[in-house]
């Protein structure tokens, strides 16, 4: 708490590493360009001392990992907030590529990167890894970095980040919104295939529907699913060339909520009026694969078949 009453969260690196050094101040560097209402707001922070301390407004409500894979009776995974979610995250990274004074790829896109404040709207947050680009440049030429299931496969096998590589890992948030499951499912890991790959190959052989979350299929319009369905598969495309840009995602999504009735959005807010700010998250087991997961672990071959470098967090 500081003097005047606020509430902040305190980002405190956990050894004393040149490269973690290194990210924070990257971190400061980045957040000092952005002023995005789905962005974590940089309050403040201090590499003068032998750990450095960033300083940001405090979200209360834990991150959209914790929403979709730590179940909460009083705030239950539901189509409309999902589709909400989704929409506000691609927002604020169409606006980092376009609209921001240096455009700016995040690189580490995923759910426990996406904090949900007090009414549970998305917050994007670790800017650890992001880079800022000049406006003819296409492209960042990096040793590949990166999170199991997340990965860029395009990205993996050049070395070359570019916007639709930001592209590509929400596509891979979007399919674990219609899905409910994880990156890498346990059937997953153990046969080099990732959730993204799963998704593309229910979808090519009509299994998508055993692949959905049933919370998903149950409140959900099968217009506006398959709606989204359709976009992250075109986020996934292997040749980036073919994927939307992150404004065209922005854009899609933005549409496709717009056809949510009044009354849905009604039950929303007063669920979250409902649920208290401080609501604290249990940890969960794994979640169990799908059917369709099931029935896919026997085929062999996938074009999205890839083995990311897992960096992980390091604070």
């Amino acid at each position: 708490m500081l003097t005047d009453g606020r509430i902040v969260a305190i980002k405190k690196s956990t050894a004393i590493d040149a490269g973690k050094v290194e990210q924070f101040i990257n971190e400061v560097l980045i957040l000092s360009q952005i002023n995005h209402r789905d962005v974590v707001k940089l309050l403040g922070c201090c590499l003068e001392t032998e750990v450095p301390l960033l300083v940001y407004e405090f979200i209360p409500n834990g991150t959209l990992y914790q929403y979709l894979h730590e179940p909460n009776e009083e705030f239950p995974v539901l189509w409309e907030v999902c589709l909400r979610l989704a929409t506000e995250v691609a927002g604020a990274l169409s606006y980092l590529h376009s609209a921001a004074s240096i455009p700016i790829f995040h690189r580490d896109i995923k759910c426990t990167n996406i904090l949900l404040d007090e009414k549970y709207r998305a917050k994007v947050a670790d800017f650890g890894t992001s880079r800022s680009v000049s406006l003819d440049q296409t492209h960042l030429t990096t040793l590949v970095q990166g999170t199991s299931g997340y990965l860029d496969p395009e990205y993996f096998q050049s070395s070359q980040f570019t916007d639709k590589s930001d592209v590509y890992i929400l596509g891979v948030v979007l399919v674990e919104l219609l899905t409910g499951q994880k990156p890498v499912s346990a059937v997953g890991a153990k046969e080099g295939k990732s959730l993204a790959a799963y998704f593309i190959l229910a979808m090519n052989i009509g299994l998508l529907s055993d692949m959905l979350d049933p919370k998903i299929l149950e409140h959900g319009e099968k217009e506006e699913i398959m709606a989204v369905a359709s976009l992250a598969k075109r986020c996934l495309y292997l040749k980036g060339r073919k994927r939307p840009t992150m404004k065209e995602v922005a854009m899609k999504l933005e549409g496709i909520r717009r056809q949510v009735s009044p009354a849905n959005v009604q039950q929303i807010d007063e669920l979250i009026e409902c649920c208290e700010a401080d609501q604290a998250f249990e940890t969960c087991s794994i979640v169990s694969t799908s059917t369709c997961s099931q029935v896919l672990s026997g085929v062999t071959n996938s074009v999205l078949d890839v083995s990311p470098i897992n960096r992980g967090h390091t604070w």
